[in-house]
Parts: structure tokens; C-alpha cells; sequence
């Protein structure tokens, strides 16, 4: 039986179900049966100040310098080490010539910030504070080279809809999130600042996991309040296509979606071991709010998939038949 309902998050840490807008493509299709999500490069994202916070100096520059010393360290141990399992070095000389190489990189990268601070061109009221700010800032932002999944709590959003969904053409995926993951759903904040306080980012690096979570909520979980109609949430891992923690649970199709591209989705889940629910969308006649139906997959299945030369075919059988006149 066919019902008709408009959804909304419920009451909770997390919605009921969170909702992935996508185009229709090959990609959508291997998302789909290998049951994937993709776990995107922010600098992809429409909104170049998306996950680009600005770093606030509210430390001495000898805090500065520190932080400065250990990112550069992690960050230079961490590309050599990834350097080394790929030539296959490995041992206590190979850790050690690591370290000493972490050393010397962040040795000099202050050194020439020293440099540099003592340039007449360098239109500043303290360089050297100026420059050991940007300098962490573009670290911070090295540390969080990571992958995020755009969901949001909507299925029913005109805006997402248009923005995401290929303008109706394509599909809203719905998941639910299994209590083991949902540690790792996180609610999108909007408005305030990209301000992120060095003292914050000094503590992280101590080894705070408060302080890890608060930087990475500002870093990862901000953005304008423009965008709020979006109501997103996010999952943050390794960039690329990821095994995904969520359960697929329901496809929503746009209201221009092809009745080809229905039929093809819900035959390539035809044979999955946790049935999917479909519906489409509808317009709410009158209003322009939106509303969903289940799919019939009877009545879809009743014409698809088509042969075109049937109609001929029948007609095979009077082949032998002499035409009128004929001899």
C-alpha cells in the first residue's frame, strides 16, 4: 500500500535518518551496489572558506615557535616515514636518520623566518609574530588533509534539490546511522568566526583529546550561515572511495528522474540483502513544499525493459500470407 509523508530529523544525538544528494552517473550506480561512500577533498568544495580557519596569536612567539617546530617535525617524519615503507627502509638507523631529518627541517624552516621577519618590504607591526602565524596557520590546515561525506538531515529541500540532486533529475540516498558510527557523524555549526586560538591549537598538540575535538569542530564543522539551509552533517576520513559505515536504507527519486534511471536502480538493488525502500518525489499541489510516495515497482517493472522490434515481430506470422493481388 502507498503512503505519502514529508520526513523531518527526529528528536536525538542524530537524526533519524541522514541523506546523500547525488547526480546520476556510474559512480552514483557503484555508490549504490557496492554500498561506498566518497569521501571528498575540501578544496573541491563550492565555498572556498570551507574548512579554512584563520589562526588567532594569543600566545607568546616562543609558544609559537614551538608549535611551529612540532608540526613541521610530525609533518616532515610522517611524509619520510611513508617515503621509507615505500623503498621498503625500515629498522632503528632508518627512525633515527627520520627524526634527525624532522629536526632539521623545522630548524630551518624558523630560521628563515628570522630571515625573512628583518625584511623592510614586509609591511608589519611585528613580522616575525605575523609570519610564525601564517606559518602555523597553512601547517594546521596540512594536519587535515582528510576526506569528508556532505549529508544532511533534508530529503525535502527545493534548494538541495536543484543544488545537488541535478536539479530533480537525480536521487536522494537515505542512511541510518548504526550506534558504532555514530561517533563519527558530526553536526555541521553555522555562523560566528574561522577564528581558531593558537592556545587551543598548543594544547592539541600536547596531546588534549578536548582540545583535538574543539580544533577539529572549528577547523572541519563551520561554516557561513548562509549555508544553513543545508543542515549537514559530515563524516571526516580517508580521502576516497571508503567502505561506508552507514546503512543504506532507502533512494529517493527527484521529481524529473527518468523512469529508465528508477528502473535501472531498483533492479541493481533488486537482489541486496537489506532491502532498500524507494519512493519519489512529488509536488504538494498548491504549495511549494515537497513531498515523497513509494515507488510500484509493479507498475515500473510493467513496461521496462522494453524491446522495440516486438511490435514487428508480431506480425511475423502473416509473412506467408500473399498480399491482396498477388499471384
Amino acid at each position: 500500500m502507498k503512503h505519502t509523508d514529508n520526513g523531518g530529523p527526529q528528536p536525538g544525538a542524530h537524526p533519524h535518518r541522514i541523506y546523500k544528494y547525488r547526480s546520476f552517473s556510474n559512480r552514483t550506480i557503484e555508490m549504490l551496489v557496492e554500498d561506498t561512500l566518497f569521501y571528498a577533498d575540501p578544496s573541491t568544495f563550492n565555498d572556498p572558506l570551507d574548512t579554512r580557519p584563520t589562526l588567532n596569536a594569543d600566545v607568546e612567539v616562543a609558544v609559537l615557535q614551538e608549535m611551529l617546530r612540532v608540526f613541521v617535525e610530525r609533518r616532515t617524519s610522517a611524509e619520510m616515514e611513508a617515503a621509507a615503507k615505500t623503498i621498503r627502509y625500515k629498522g632503528p638507523r632508518t627512525m633515527d636518520h627520520i627524526l634527525k631529518l624532522g629536526r632539521n627541517q623545522a630548524d630551518k624552516v624558523l630560521q628563515d623566518i628570522a630571515y625573512n621577519a628583518g625584511d623592510p618590504s614586509l609591511e608589519e607591526e611585528d613580522p616575525e609574530l605575523f609570519l610564525l602565524r601564517s606559518y602555523n596557520e597553512r601547517e594546521l590546515l596540512r594536519q587535515y588533509e582528510k576526506g569528508i561525506v556532505s549529508m544532511s538531515e533534508r530529503w525535502e529541500s527545493p534548494l538541495m534539490w536543484s543544488h545537488y540532486g541535478d536539479q530533480h533529475h537525480g536521487i536522494c540516498v537515505g542512511y541510518s546511522i548504526p550506534a558504532e558510527a555514530g561517533e563519527g557523524v558530526r553536526k555541521v555549526h553555522y555562523g560566528g568566526g574561522r577564528v581558531v586560538a593558537a592556545s587551543l591549537v598548543a594544547s592539541m598538540l600536547r596531546g588534549d583529546p578536548g582540545a583535538q575535538r574543539q580544533v577539529d569542530d572549528l577547523v572541519l564543522l563551520r561554516k557561513a550561515e548562509d549555508w544553513s539551509y543545508e543542515c549537514e552533517w559530515r563524516l571526516i576520513g580517508k580521502r576516497g572511495s571508503q567502505d561506508s559505515p552507514l546503512e543504506l536504507e532507502e533512494i529517493i527519486f527527484g521529481i524529473r528522474c527518468d523512469v529508465a534511471v528508477k528502473f535501472a536502480v531498483v533492479q541493481a538493488l533488486a537482489g541486496r540483502q537489506r532491502p532498500v525502500s524507494f519512493y519519489e518525489m512529488h509536488e504538494d499541489q498548491g504549495t511549494f513544499d515537497l513531498r515523497r510516495r513509494e515507488v510500484d515497482i509493479d507498475e515500473l517493472s510493467a513496461s521496462l525493459p522494453r524491446r522495440s522490434r516486438q511490435y514487428i515481430d508480431a506480425f511475423s506470422d502473416l509473412s506467408d500470407i500473399p498480399s491482396p493481388g498477388g499471384t
